[in-house]
């Protein structure tokens, strides 16, 4: 975590020449993120190395969700050609390490992230590209990609991609009204920070990648999330309180099992890609949480031909399976 050769020039150019950079944290992609500290002041350093990232989404939808009231980062300072952004700080108190050590505030701070996303999808959806068809395919297909070659199968590609568009369509025709899905929105990316009473006293991280598209997937980040146990009970109870609050048109649990499974199963694949190809190993603990809310999800009568897939296709003795990295 060694600072970017250009930050010092550009703390300096932005007031901050004097400022300590301190390692903050790293995430699944080439981003890295610094803390960094002028006397009473601090911020937050965002590292977004190009070519391999853009920090202009980033911007755009902080923009986008500032001005609809959220708490999403302030932008302190720019620099594109170099990939630096100077962010405003949230602090330390991440949602998932607030309930680890506030477990009995579990429901409480949930049904704030719910009513959260109630809130935005409200409101008219970003100027963004649509989560469709092609975009879900694409990520569903990291599981035939890169998990089962990884734990030895040899699976029908053509067949996993047709019983996708077997299911697709309950996501894409019902009339669910269109939002702006934020993609990641789960406890690792969820600030507690007080003072912003508009935006529910949470702030909003790591939502570059958003895009237009069906309401149940942020809850689906959110209820089945891929670092943090949630317990079905929590899940169903959360579920029904955003029906209470938000009134969802069309079949809302079908739409939630089929988002969930394609989220599941795209996310088995990014966590085998990011011990295969990006030398993260520790990615793969996460991997028996994820079969077991990938079946789950299959167990919906919607999904009936992506189970069927699977059955013909995965083994029970090749799922949970954390590949060999010796």
């Amino acid at each position: 975590m060694t600072p970017p050769a250009a930050a010092p020039s550009f703390l300096s150019r932005a007031g901050w020449g004097k400022a300590q950079i301190l390692p903050l944290a790293g995430d699944a992609s080439f981003r890295r993120y610094f803390r960094i500290h002028d006397g009473t002041r601090q911020a937050v350093l965002m590292d977004a190395p190009p070519p391999h990232e853009d920090p202009r989404p980033f911007l755009a939808i902080a923009d986008h969700l500032t001005a609809q009231g959220f708490a999403a980062p302030g932008i302190l300072a720019r620099d594109l050609d170099h990939g630096l952004v100077l962010l405003e700080d949230f602090g330390d108190i991440r949602m998932r390490e607030y309930l680890d050590a506030s477990p009995h505030e579990e429901t409480a701070i949930y049904q704030r992230a719910v009513a959260l996303l109630s809130d935005l999808h409200r409101l008219p959806p970003a100027d963004l590209p649509p989560y469709d068809r092609p975009v879900y395919q694409r990520e569903a297909a990291l599981l035939v990609e890169w998990y089962c070659p990884a734990v030895g199968l040899s699976v029908d590609v053509a067949g996993y991609g047709v019983a996708w568009d077997a299911v697709l369509p309950l996501v894409e025709n019902d009339n669910a009204p269109r939002v702006t899905v934020l993609r990641d929105y789960h406890a690792e990316n969820i600030m507690l920070i007080p003072g912003h009473a508009r935006s529910r006293g949470l702030g909003l991280l790591d939502f570059q990648d958003a895009l237009v598209g069906h309401p149940a997937y942020d809850l689906v980040s959110l209820l089945q999330d891929a670092r943090r146990d949630v317990s079905p009970d929590l899940e169903a109870a959360m579920l029904g309180y955003y029906r209470d609050i938000a009134a969802p048109r069309g079949d809302f649990d079908a739409a939630y099992a089929v988002l969930g499974a394609q989220r599941n199963a795209k996310i088995i694949g990014i966590f085998t890609r990011l011990w295969k190809r990006d030398g993260k190993p520790r990615y793969l603990d996460f991997l028996p949480r994820m079969w077991g809310l990938l079946e789950r999800d299959l167990a919906h009568p919607a999904l009936r031909p992506v189970a069927d897939w699977f059955a013909a296709n995965v083994p029970d003795d090749k799922r949970r399976l954390i590949p060999d990295i010796s």
